[in-house]
């Protein structure tokens, strides 16, 4: 190595007569060597440093010779020659030099060529001085900078693997951080097994490289003479430093290893609040003992490792009982509906505890109907999911006991207030009548539901809302709009609750858009695109849960059936249900065939029901059907709990009243009146033509 500063030695020509007194001030001693005769003169300083008093010096490089070790001399003889030949100016070694007592110590020289006009080398002038001190103190910082970038890689270790594991949810997650290939690299194991504490036994649940299993481990006792449960025992890590110990420290083990070429392991405890949760052990090849840094390290990252497994196994644990719950609280099995395909699907919140409030639900109905529901409790908490199982159970009844869809949410939101949780929920309900493809729908703060058509186009189905249950009951709004729309065969009804469309950041409309495009993309199979759907809201994450009901009308109409029957329950005072019936009534004769009769049998109808609803103050019940025989009929019923039979009598001096049975006698074929247990019903029957 030449030094930067000799290209500033600039010794006089009468050196070293007058050698420089800085170079004394400083102990380096200097030399001049006449190439030519191959005499070297050195100043005392310099004879001090080769330990050669002067007068056992002759001035020959030879007499130094003892003094040089010859490896070193070799060395320097080569490192002069090269500058000499190369036509270098000046040069720069360290060599040692053996003193008198036998010790080696550092020096450094630097020499200044001197060449003639040819540019032939004719002297070298130079300086020596002692370098052991000074090369001890470089060494000793090589050795910290090393020793500084070695604790710099294992405190990374843990702060990688740390920061992969902070990612890591589930058990498989820890195990795919420790198993993944970089992973490995970065704990600088050759293979990895871990193992979790079940019932006094370990169960081994990860290794790798894929290889690394040994036979007959894959489940082990505590009490068993293995590495991993002698440290769930003992609570102790174990680092094994060399094959011969792990071969005399575990014999039952070792046999199976071999092939692996492992040279030291450490087996670590991974302890979560006092107690072992399981064991960790990585194995090396090319590693023989552990330092004290290397211990500490790996204790730390089997601390990290536990907590992040902890962690895992808690929100695990959460899950499943949050999800264990929530299907507690929904329908066990959903109905066969005829003429209906129904798929319904239910995705918990991404964080393990929340338990949300979202339900689905599917009631038979009298009449062929079918009842649908979708909701969301608000809260995210086992509160909202029992407020749920209370008003699902609740507004099921409500709807079997023949209410208008109305009716039904307002008394279901009359409940929920009386519970006085201090919580809301959201709610669709539709009424479906699969005959003749009525649906009647309400929604109550609820979003809008889809239509997707047989070519899977979709589009929103925009329904007058109402405020949701429990504050329509506190503000004292309990009417709720029925809307009024058919199902065609081969549509589909989607209903589903907002973690379906809701994104933190994204619009809700845009939100909209992106399942109508899902839907249209989807599947044509009802289940398979619940699937599809609740696939895309698992992957998508969130903390939000997500319920989601399909109703299909199948393309075969039952209608045409013969028995085909459909039914509406119609309460005092309730235009929104009188209303309902006479769509249902339009609805059902186009289905069954008998356009050229329907203002007839609408007309009848909707006078039996006023006068049932007028006469007896209390609720009617409205029954078509298709009868067949020797010709096609159309029979309906109207049935109320007064036993006071209709009679035929003279319109008025209004001119209104006391017409209803005149129209009913000059419209219908034929008609009569049945007493029905309290009550009674009064039915007509209409012939209609067979269909071309």
């Amino acid at each position: 190595m030449v030094d930067r500063g000799a290209s500033a030695l600039s010794l006089p020509d009468d050196w070293p007569a007058h050698p420089d007194p800085i170079l004394a001030l400083n102990r380096m001693g200097s030399f001049d060597w006449d190439l030519d005769t191959g005499i070297m003169q050195m100043d005392p300083q310099a004879h001090e440093i080769f330990d050669m008093p002067t007068g056992e010096y002759d001035g020959r490089i030879e007499t130094l010779s003892p003094r040089v070790p010859p490896a070193e001399a070799h060395r320097l003889d080569t490192h002069v020659s090269q500058a000499i030949k190369d036509g270098s100016e000046n040069y720069g070694a360290y060599f040692r030099i053996r003193r008198r007592d036998g010790t080696l110590r550092w020096t450094h020289t630097q020499g200044y060529i001197r060449r003639d006009e040819t540019g032939r080398p004719r002297r070298v002038i130079g300086i020596i001085r002692d370098a052991t001190q000074e090369l001890i103190e470089s060494e000793a910082q090589r050795e910290q900078a090393a020793l500084d970038e070695f604790r710099r890689r294992q405190t990374n270790v843990v702060q990688i693997a740390t920061a992969a594991l902070a990612h890591a949810r589930t058990v498989q997650d820890v195990i795919d951080v420790l198993t993944d290939t970089h992973g490995l690299t970065h704990l600088g194991a050759t293979s990895l097994v871990m193992g979790l504490v079940e019932a006094g036994r370990i169960r081994l649940v990860a290794e790798g490289p894929v290889g690394s299993f040994v036979p007959g481990t894959r489940v082990t006792r505590i009490d068993e003479q293995y590495p991993m449960s002698e440290v769930v025992r003992t609570l102790t890590p174990r680092f094994i430093e060399s094959p011969e110990d792990f071969a005399e420290s575990y014999p039952l083990l070792w046999p199976h290893i071999t092939d692996l070429h492992i040279t030291s392991a450490a087996y670590l405890p991974l302890i979560a609040q006092a107690r072992p949760i399981g064991a960790l052990g990585l194995l090396y090849h090319d590693k023989r003992g552990f330092t004290a840094e290397d211990r500490n390290v790996l204790v730390a990252l089997g601390s990290s490792i536990a907590q992040s497994l902890q962690r895992a196994m808690l929100y695990e644990q959460e899950k499943d009982l949050a999800q264990g719950l929530q299907q507690a609280m929904l329908p066990r099995s959903i109905p066969a509906v005829p003429g209906a395909d129904i798929a319904v699907r239910y995705r918990s919140a991404s964080l393990g505890r929340d338990i949300g409030g979202d339900w689905y639900d599917v009631i038979p109905l009298p009449g062929g109907r079918v009842g649908a529901v979708i909701g969301d409790v608000q809260g995210h908490d086992t509160h909202a999911a029992a407020v749920m199982g209370q008003l699902r159970i609740v507004l099921r009844a409500y709807a079997a006991e023949g209410h208008t869809p109305a009716t039904v949410m307002a008394r279901a939101s009359v409940f929920l207030d009386e519970l006085d949780t201090e919580r809301f929920a959201t709610c669709t309900y539709a009424e479906a009548d699969l005959s003749t493809g009525v649906v009647q729908i309400v929604r109550a703060g609820h979003v809008d539901p889809l239509i997707r058509d047989p070519d899977g186009s979709c589009h929103r189905l925009t329904v007058e809302g109402g405020l949701p249950l429990g504050l329509s009951a506190e503000f004292g709004r309990l009417h709720y709009q029925v809307d009024t729309f058919e199902l065609d065969p081969g549509q589909t009804l989607l209903l589903y609750t907002d973690g379906l469309v809701e994104q933190p950041g994204v619009d809700l409309d845009e939100g909209m858009k992106t399942l109508q495009a899902l839907v249209h993309t989807g599947p044509d199979d009802v289940r398979d695109l619940a699937d599809r759907l609740i696939d895309v809201a698992e992957e998508r994450g969130g903390d939000d849960d997500v319920a989601l009901l399909l109703l299909r009308r199948l393309g075969h109409d039952v209608a045409q059936q013969s028995g085909g029957r459909l039914q509406q329950h119609i309460g005092p005072g309730d235009p929104e249900a009188l209303a309902g019936a006479r769509h249902m009534i339009r609805a059902a004769v186009a289905a069954w065939g008998a356009e050229d009769r329907a203002d007839e049998v609408e007309l009848v109808a909707d006078e039996l029901i006023t006068n049932a609803l007028m006469h007896t103050e209390g609720s009617a019940v409205v029954t078509l059907r298709a009868l067949t025989g020797s010709d096609r009929r159309l029979r309906v019923e109207v049935e109320d709990a007064s036993s006071a039979l209709p009679r035929r009598r003279e319109a008025g001096e209004s001119g209104v009243s006391g017409r209803g049975l005149l129209l009913v006698d000059r419209l219908a074929d034929v008609w009569g009146v049945e007493a029905r247990g309290g009550g009674k019903c009064v039915w007509c029957e209409f012939i209609v033509p067979e269909r071309n």
